[in-house]
């Protein structure tokens, strides 16, 4: 697949960490006997606003019965991703996930009040050298669709990682009901984790509601919605990299893109 250029990796580093979210988002004429799904995955600042694609990464498909699929067809484009896949007519829900990507090495460094950088995991920092960054992104962006009635078997966490859980299930959701989830990292719950849920409204033009929360001890969170809409969840943690990676940390973020129907 295409690689995003350096430039653009290199403006991507420079910006704060909640500019440029990656998403992912699938739609489609769903009804009881399956139908085409097309997911589009990019990376944005207004949802779902397409700006770099998703690329370097395995997308995947989880069946209401468990089964991990790949897609039929992926294509990169300059701006996004298109993965398409004919769902059957087999029912309940399923999960759509881009797979984890591991994006281009962060790494600025200043020596005698010279800045340098490299992406390149052989070239070494200079001992001595003030760090002003050393990381990795770590990304994923997953959604969900049902065809006929809900199941859960597709929303079991994938025990590595960072995810979001769900524990009301994502494509039933309504006007004025909690949506709760659990923010899991390697399948052990964070706690105090910040979790951004951001409205959709590329197709009004309206300025965007945000909604902070923050896990509980057990790792969970509830969310509210009060208008039917589409939301986009986000959560972000660090972590240290294993020193093969040629960097200190992984910057790992993950993003659930979900709606809530009128009552």
């Amino acid at each position: 697949m295409k690689k995003l250029t350096v430039g653009l990796l290199l403006a991507l580093a420079a910006l704060p960490v909640s500019a440029h979210t990656p998403y992912l988002h699938a739609k489609g004429e769903i009804t009881a006997n399956g139908g085409l799904v097309s997911m589009e995955a990019s990376f944005a600042e207004k949802f779902f606003i397409p700006e770099a694609a998703f690329d370097n990464s395995e997308f995947q498909l989880t069946s209401p019965e468990g089964k991990r699929l790949t897609p039929d067809r992926v294509e990169v484009w300059k701006a996004r991703t298109l993965a398409e896949h004919r769902l059957d007519n087999t029912p309940g829900t399923w999960r759509f996930s881009t797979g984890k990507r591991y994006g281009a090495l962060f790494r600025v460094w200043e020596v005698d009040g010279k800045r340098e950088s490299s992406r390149d995991a052989a070239v070494k920092i200079p001992e001595g050298a003030k760090v002003i960054s050393n990381f990795q992104s770590v990304t994923r962006a997953e959604t969900y669709l049902t065809v006929g009635a809900p199941n859960r078997t597709a929303l079991a966490a994938h025990g590595e990682g960072l995810e979001i859980v769900a524990i009301d299930h994502p494509t039933d959701l309504y006007v004025g009901e909690q949506f709760r989830f659990n923010v899991l990292f390697d399948g052990k719950p964070l706690a105090n984790q910040k979790v951004e849920i951001t409205e959709v409204v590329s197709d009004t033009g309206n300025t965007p509601q945000v909604i902070t929360l923050t896990t509980d001890a057990a790792g969970n969170a509830s969310f509210r919605s009060e208008r039917a809409t589409r939301w986009l969840a986000l959560t972000r943690h660090r972590t240290p990299a294993p020193q093969s990676s040629g960097v200190a940390e992984y910057s790992h973020s993950y993003t659930l893109s979900f709606r809530t129907l009128a009552q």
